[in-house]
């Protein structure tokens, strides 16, 4: 048996690349970029605010599948396309961690982004034994 294990999230791929969302190790979870993707449509909105809340959503989706729960992601690389999209992600972000004594380490940096995104995050997560 394998200690590796790919992490799907239904209706959220990365289109015809032979990469996961993410993978397990053992307690050890890393995800691939997560973006804004609409599950029931599997595309990605037009609408800033709401692709930044199906960046949280998925994010969620990811660490439900992967075994956890956003309470175990120690370290998020956000990725903005524009900065003019860090007060949205951080309205989402609040909502996430509300506990600012708990909230996981962040960095952010500006890209160009693909396929219409203009919020893509990754994580590393470490859970339960």
């Amino acid at each position: 048996m394998t200690r590796r294990r790919s992490v799907e999230i239904d209706g959220v791929t990365h289109g015809n690349m032979p990469v996961p969302q993410g993978s397990r190790i053992d307690q050890f979870v890393f995800s691939s970029g997560i973006a804004g993707i609409d599950p029931e449509t599997g595309l990605i909105p037009d609408d800033p605010r709401r692709q930044v809340q199906l960046v949280f959503q998925n994010m969620r989706s990811f660490m439900e599948v992967a075994g956890g729960t956003p309470d175990d992601i120690g370290r998020i690389t956000v990725y903005l396309q524009d900065e003019e999209y860090r007060d949205l992600v951080n309205e989402e972000w609040i909502k996430m961690f509300p506990n600012p004594e708990s909230r996981p380490a962040r960095h952010t940096a500006v890209k160009d982004l693909r396929r219409g995104a203009l919020v893509q995050v990754e994580l590393i997560a470490v859970l339960p034994w």
